[in-house]
């Protein structure tokens, strides 16, 4: 191979290359508040709401084992568990006993499992997956619509970066927005840069497939305060099908429907998301705040 074909290649390899992001962001002072993003995502989704609640938490904006930036997550050990396990590390690294949860999705899943953990202050789940039953309608749909999502993450990962100017952006964010044009330029190339780059993405729908974990939360909302955040435009977990087995199961939870908006409601709406998690947070801390500072 000659020199200059060398040199070519490396100029397109780096072309192609995507920056890694920190696993974790930590800012402000206060009780603690971790955040957990949907599937195929990362800790980016809430960039635009951790600013808001610094000023009142010390938050943590983790991304989860075998997601872009995560923590190394072996793929025959993918599953929810060990997403689970995962974030409790996290917890134990970060010396906090228990923190007020707040999850998105998986993200709300997990919230749940690690509350039944003994490790949640309060719950904020926000369009929370897991509400299915094995073999059920709506577990069997929701992993066709990843599975069609997979196929455009495979060809997003052979284009590294490219994967940014190619008309992919507005499919994938009708999926997760009601009204894409409201979602920034960076949040939807990170979406797009994530979504592509999980290398425990097809390992956790076989996960699932080979033997779905369930989380029992009926009698939680008496253990732990819980917020149910349904998302009313949401395509991927309609609430109607999705939503209600939560809020059967858990009747004392405070429910909220958020109107107009779609699955990651923070990409649409950032400042309504911020209030409404801490509208529920604010009610259950265990100090008055009075260590709290103004910090973003």
């Amino acid at each position: 191979m000659s020199q200059t074909t060398r040199q070519r290649r490396l100029a397109l390899s780096r072309r192609l290359a995507l920056p890694v992001p920190a696993p974790t962001v930590r800012v402000g002072r206060g009780e603690p508040l971790l955040l957990l993003h949907p599937f195929t995502t990362s800790h980016d989704v809430w960039a635009e709401v951790v600013p808001t609640l610094a000023h009142e938490h010390e938050v943590v904006a983790a991304t989860l084992p075998g997601h872009w930036g995560g923590p190394a997550l072996r793929r025959r050990d993918v599953s929810l568990t060990a997403y689970a396990d995962g974030v409790e590390a996290l917890l134990d690294e970060l010396g906090w006993e228990a923190a007020h949860l707040v999850g998105n999705s998986i993200g709300g899943w997990l919230a749940f499992e690690l509350a039944r953990r003994g490790r949640a202050l309060s719950v904020t789940a926000i369009a929370p997956a897991g509400s299915w039953t094995r073999w059920s309608r709506e577990e069997i749909v929701v992993g066709v619509k990843f599975l069609g999502l997979y196929g455009a993450s495979l060809l997003g990962n052979a284009l590294g970066e490219h994967v940014t100017r190619l008309p992919l952006r507005p499919v994938v964010l009708k999926a997760v927005s009601h009204r894409p044009g409201r979602v920034s330029r960076e949040r939807a190339d990170n979406l797009l840069r994530a979504a592509t780059r999980c290398p425990s993405f097809f390992a956790f729908i076989l996960s699932e497939l080979r033997g779905a974990v369930t989380t029992d939360v009926t009698g939680l909302d008496a253990e732990v305060p819980v917020r149910l955040v349904l998302c009313e435009k949401d395509l991927l977990l309609p609430p109607d099908r999705y939503g209600t087995p939560y809020v059967e199961a858990m009747p004392a939870a405070d429910v909220v429907v958020l109107e107009g908006l779609g699955h990651i409601p923070m990409f649409e709406d950032p400042d309504r998301v911020a209030a409404t998690i801490l509208e529920h947070v604010r009610v259950h801390r265990l100090s008055d705040g009075a260590d709290r500072a103004d910090t973003a």
